[in-house]
């Protein structure tokens, strides 16, 4: 019989003839050259772009022949968001790393772009404008020096890093900076208005140029062309792919990265979390002031649950906001099954509630006061879920009031037609009382209260002096539904 074990002698061979194949598929890798993974920025810089792009780059990150094209197109949107990008980013060699500017990237677009170690523009394309905003009572207004001085040295981070000019980076931020193209014979350099004030004349005699670059007032807003000239784009291009051809990966497999189906779900459902909080929290606040639970009750968890599942998947809620809402919801529980009526429980459940949406619109607790935007972030989440919370009480005050009364003509389903506005229920018939009946006073009649006809207690009338309890009384006439009595003594006097 042949053994079917290979002989000692052989199994060197093909352990040898294995690691020759695997050598031989990594050599096919590297020659086959780097992959182009075209990664989309578009739309506002949010939580959800920042869990998007932390997904890609954290799957490509140790990949070394993964190139990493970040494709620019976007207004910008909120710092903090940005600033968790830049981090995704800078945890990929800076020469794996390109920004091409397919239409614009402004704002927080322009701090993305920067961050990476090569930036390319299509032609006519805008970079730039990265002044801070923030919404106050008056409108948009500029952010403070506070915020403005942490994000020049972001800008001068990255500047540093990737080779451009820190002075113009800065530039891009405040608008009170003043910036200046220095030549001192073949050599040129940038700087600010500050800068050039503190040169000596000796040093100011050796300039044979000088140029305002950008003027007090105004942001550095570059076009593609611009870009090239003050050091920041390696050229300007048509197209994509003659971008990859000057970066030298013009042969190169190209990969189109997209966002997968909960990613769209989490940006597309962004703008609607106010609603949703405003429907989830009427609802609640409906189903503890009813009795049971009911319909009111599922439609609040179901809308907070979005709330909260949205906010969970940008990375914004995690264990924490989790354990708040559980025990949000138990005191809710706790205020339905448990307790009657509206007390403690019921309102430490919306206190806590308030609470855990409050804190899974932020990735902090409590604000950091070297980063002052999240303190203007956290005074706007509890006006965003306050706001909601009253939307909340107005909107189901107003469903109680006005549409609830109004359902039975909009759903069909057997209803009685039959009303009670011609019935008398305290007539002649209904009570069994008639002129002659006589009875006692259970009450003082002042001129009316309660007397005993028979074994019926019923609503009488006087229209003589007024009677005192325990005395006799002859029912005189019943009409529209009043009994009229008098005393039997008064009767037989007269």
């Amino acid at each position: 019989m042949r053994s079917a074990i290979l002989p000692e002698r052989k199994q060197p061979q093909v352990w040898a003839a294995v690691l020759f194949f695997v050598l031989i598929l990594s050599a096919a890798a590297k020659a086959a050259g780097p992959v182009v993974h075209i990664i989309p920025v578009s739309g506002t810089v949010d939580p959800g772009m920042a869990a998007y792009l932390k997904r890609v780059v954290s799957s490509l990150e140790k990949d070394d022949s993964a190139i990493l094209v970040f494709a620019m197109d976007t207004f910008g949107g909120r710092v903090d968001a940005a600033f968790d990008i830049v981090e995704t980013i800078c945890t990929v060699p800076k020469e794996r790393t390109i920004a091409y500017v397919e239409k614009r990237a402004i704002s927080a677009g322009a701090l993305i772009a920067l961050s990476a170690g090569t930036l390319i523009m299509r032609e006519n394309t805008l970079i730039g404008d990265c002044a801070p905003i923030i919404q106050t009572s008056e409108g948009h207004k500029e952010a403070g020096e506070k915020t403005q001085t942490v994000l020049r040295a972001q800008f001068r981070s990255l500047a540093k890093r990737n080779n451009y000019s820190q002075v113009l980076a800065e530039s891009m931020v405040s608008k009170s900076m003043e910036v200046y193209k220095i030549t001192r014979g073949n050599r040129s350099e940038y700087m600010d208005k500050t800068t050039w004030q503190e040169l000596s004349e000796e040093e100011k005699a050796k300039v044979t140029r000088k140029s305002t670059i950008v003027s007090e007032g105004e942001l550095l807003t570059m076009d593609d062309k611009e870009a090239v000239d003050l050091g920041f784009s390696r050229q300007s291009v048509a197209t994509l792919d003659q971008a990859l051809e000057v970066l030298g990966y013009g042969a190169s497999q190209k990969i189109e990265v997209s966002e997968n189906w909960s990613e769209t779900f989490v940006r597309w459902l962004q703008p609607f979390l106010p609603i949703l909080m405003i429907l989830g929290i009427g609802a609640v606040y409906t189903e503890i002031k009813a009795p049971g639970f009911g319909i009111p009750g599922i439609v609040g968890i179901i809308c907070l649950g979005l709330v909260f599942f949205n906010q969970y998947l940008v990375g914004l809620a995690d264990y924490t906001e989790i354990l708040v809402f559980i025990i949000g919801f138990l005191l809710l529980g706790m205020e339905m099954f448990v307790l009657p009526g509206f007390g403690i429980a019921g309102i430490s459940a919306i206190i806590v509630l308030a609470a855990g949406l409050v804190l899974s619109f932020q990735n902090f607790v409590l604000p950091d006061p070297s980063l002052p935007w999240q303190g203007e972030l956290m005074i706007k989440n509890l006006g965003l879920v306050m706001g909601s919370a009253l939307g909340a009480l107005l909107v189901s005050m107003s469903v109680v009031r006005f549409v609830l009364p109004k359902l039975s003509k909009v759903i069909k389903g057997p209803y009685l037609d039959a009303t009670l506005q011609d019935s008398r229920a305290e007539s002649t018939e209904a009570l069994g009382i008639s002129a002659g009946d006589e009875g006692i006073s259970l009450t003082t009649l002042r001129p009316s209260g309660k007397v005993r006809i028979r074994d019926r207690k019923v609503d009488a009338v006087t229209q003589g002096d007024f009677i005192d309890p325990a005395t006799q009384v002859r029912v005189t006439r019943v009409t529209a539904g009043h009994v009229i009595v008098e005393t039997i003594m008064e009767k037989r006097e007269k």
